[in-house]
């Protein structure tokens, strides 16, 4: 199941939907009052999740994909946005000769956090920060959305508190994340974490997914690789950020980018104005994000 968040004008309010029959159908449709994705995520039963998925609605609501705003499926995260670092070993490899910054303890996972305040959809631009950054960097991910509270989750019963998954795209300041060792203000300032165009529910996939992603900039591939490759696996991932903290629902996961960000070439061509960036992930879609 397809799940989105979208305008039917611009100055209306948004609404979330889910794709069926080749349109759009607000959860409205199904008799549902959930206003945002957050509150869906939180308070759907399984029962009203099944409705949306195969339930009869009213015909009469559906909307045409491409006659809407499609926004972030989550345009305000409840949460900081948690991080995986390094989580693919050829990025490891390209970072790790870019600056001796990118280190890491051999067998654990690289953790860190993004201040999200509002989360660009498909289509919206990335902020260039000239003023701040000469290094814009891309990354594109795949992000896994936590269903239900989860704390002290094991391995065993993690892929239970999946709810689905999104395209990201990490946008990061690479001198800022260097010179302030820490990587939270490289990564944080407004309008660096474009997602969506939607999020795919868990059920869709096997656990853990094995989905070719892939990134370009201008049309020309930058990343191409399989979220199979990851270091450190989802059910780890997830079993060890709830080890003592509360995982809330709508919580993301950014799992790590695989090789081929600007920082790993000989000669690395960080984004500029205008540059067009497209983050895709087999089975989710296609983000694409004009440099602004």
């Amino acid at each position: 199941m397809k799940l989105f968040t979208f305008k039917k004008c611009d100055s209306c309010a948004p609404e979330v939907g889910v794709l069926r029959d080749g349109a759009l159908v607000p959860v409205s449709a199904f008799g549902l009052t959930y206003a945002s994705m957050n509150e869906l995520i939180e308070k759907a039963s399984p029962a009203e999740l099944k409705k949306l998925a195969e339930g009869a609605y009213d015909a009469s609501a559906r909307l045409p994909l491409e006659g809407v705003r499609v926004l972030s499926p989550i345009p305000e995260p409840k949460q900081d946005v948690l991080c995986l670092g390094l989580n693919y070993l050829a990025h490891a490899n390209e970072a790790r000769s870019f600056s001796a910054a990118f280190a890491s303890k051999e067998g654990w996972p690289v953790y860190f956090s993004k201040r999200v305040s509002y989360a660009p959809g498909d289509g919206e631009g990335i902020p260039a920060h000239e003023d701040l950054t000469e290094q814009l960097d891309y990354e594109v991910e795949l992000a896994v959305i936590i269903g239900r509270d989860a704390k002290n989750v094991s391995m065993e019963n993690a892929r239970d508190y999946v709810f689905g998954y999104t395209v990201l795209n990490d946008v990061t300041a690479r001198d800022l994340q260097n010179r302030h060792v820490q990587w939270y203000f490289g990564k944080s300032l407004d309008g660096f974490n474009p997602m969506g165009p939607c999020i795919v529910t868990a059920d869709e996939f096997d656990f853990p997914p094995a989905l070719r992603i892939t990134s370009s900039v201008n049309g020309e591939v930058r990343q191409d690789a399989n979220t199979n490759m990851l270091i450190h696996s989802i059910a780890k991932i997830v079993s060890q950020f709830s080890q003592g903290v509360t995982l809330k629902a709508g919580t993301i996961i950014a799992t790590g980018t695989p090789k081929g960000v600007a920082m790993g070439m000989e000669k690395p061509r960080f984004l500029k104005k205008g540059d067009v960036v497209v983050c895709e992930i087999e089975g989710i879609g296609r983000l694409t994000n004009t440099v602004v």
